[in-house]
């Protein structure tokens, strides 16, 4: 009897490692078809698992209903699976270089647990190559087992959206990968229990590693290309949204748009392809130049923002100024690589005054990754404001509101990152990327 079919009758479990914002609905997902451990390294974390709360604040209480899933921090608990899928995170360090501190760390508690006949699944975001040449060998030696002969792995890149309602883990096709046929038809079937989608085999590890990564690599450069698309057409006094609505008449044009990238995938995933092509030779350009673009945006809009106080007869380090949102993106609480930090630092840099709020965020995370907190209590006399994240709250607001926040003060001005309040404001100062 195959893995597969040892799952399918609950004669094996399978385990996921990581319980983040990808590992988690994952395991509930096959915990509504086979028997689920569910580790994370994080206590806390888990004890809020097991009381039906998602941490990351994506899923509600009812998606633990009718789960066949065992939460723990302890790692010996993961003896008692047979197949694990591992989705850490990837992050990069302060030099833009990868860091695969969890994922080898992971490899390590899997690699403790791993028997004849179990399966490992790597969905953490990698350059070509990592799950073979980095991940495998220490499987190896913690088990002391042979990959291919005793035990068997594969890649499968995560393609949840978070925030997003609409494209989740069943309705998105799942790229599937392994270290033989045997492996990658076990793997595969074993995802088709719960990916309504269906699967694409891919023809090995490196190229399903590869896939995932130019995804976000291509999204990059595209959103890097509207960014400076913005910067030129700012100096012509062209507004970036109009151009783009035109050009969007056309059938094949695509339709990206300038905006602050971060978050834990586009704004990190193509600096591990640049450091992978280093090791073969080669200096990627375009991807450095997005890259270099995308970075930088977070500043371009600070400095944008003192100018046209400065132009509006303001002291600089008197002047107030109110920042709306500073997650990543918009409708969720992750800040990880929030490039909104940039604009907040920034500013404080040119001794503007900053107050910052956001119904999504953690205050006390905030204080921790960044070094400032949440106004409780915002105030009416803010010389300008800065709209940085389209949270769905900030959709429905009016002009009037914007005017209220800064009623005390003489030439308001009120900076809308995504242009999400084009054609709406009439008599503030309007800019946006």
């Amino acid at each position: 009897m195959n893995i597969y079919e040892r799952l399918l009758n609950k004669e094996a479990r399978l385990s996921v490692i990581g319980l983040g914002y990808v590992g988690l609905p994952i395991a509930l997902e096959f915990a509504r078809k086979i028997s689920v451990v569910g580790f994370d390294i994080k206590a806390d974390r888990v004890e809020k698992m097991r009381n039906r709360i998602d941490p990351s604040e994506e899923l509600e209480p009812e998606a633990f209903d009718n789960c066949d899933i065992y939460f723990t921090a302890n790692p010996e608990d993961l003896k008692k699976a047979n197949f694990h899928i591992i989705g850490v995170p990837t992050p990069i360090d302060k030099r833009n270089l990868p860091d695969l501190t969890p994922v080898i760390s992971a490899s390590h508690s899997v690699g403790k647990a791993l028997k004849k006949g179990d399966y490992v699944v790597y969905e953490s975001t990698v350059y070509p190559g990592c799950t073979e040449e980095d991940c495998i060998p220490i499987l190896e030696k913690e088990s002391g087992l042979k990959c291919g002969e005793d035990f068997k792995v594969g890649f499968s890149p995560e393609r949840i959206n978070p925030g997003d309602k609409e494209h989740t883990i069943t309705s998105i096709t799942k790229v599937v990968s392994g270290c033989d046929e045997i492996s990658l038809d076990n793997i595969a079937k074993t995802y088709e229990l719960i990916v309504t989608a269906g699967v694409h085999r891919a023809p090995s590890i490196k190229v399903a590693e590869a896939a995932k990564i130019i995804e976000n690599t291509q999204r990059d450069v595209n959103i890097a290309l509207m960014n400076e698309l913005s910067i030129i057409f700012n100096r012509m006094g062209i507004n970036t949204y109009d151009v783009l609505e035109a050009a969007g008449t056309k059938w094949n044009f695509l339709r990206f748009y300038p905006g602050l990238v971060g978050g834990h995938c586009i704004g990190v995933d193509p600096y591990y392809l640049v450091y992978k092509a280093k090791e073969y030779r080669y200096h990627p350009q375009i991807i450095n130049s997005g890259r270099f673009v995308n970075d930088s945006m977070g500043f371009y809009a600070a400095k944008q923002l003192v100018k046209k106080l400065i132009a509006a007869g303001k002291n600089i380090q008197n002047s107030r100024v109110l920042i709306m949102g500073v997650t990543f993106k918009e409708n969720v609480s992750d800040i990880r690589n929030s490039k909104v930090a940039d604009v907040i630092g920034e500013l404080k840099s040119y001794g503007v005054n900053v107050d910052v709020v956001d119904p999504m965020a953690n205050a006390k995370e905030l204080e921790h990754e960044y070094g400032f907190t949440l106004c409780e209590k915002p105030s009416d006399d803010y010389d300008a404001v800065i709209v940085a994240v389209n949270h769905k709250k900030y959709m429905q607001l009016t002009e009037d509101d914007f005017k209220n926040m800064m009623k005390n003060v003489q030439n308001p001005i009120l900076v809308d990152i995504k242009g999400i309040l084009r054609n709406k404001i009439k008599d503030l100062q309007y800019w946006s990327f």
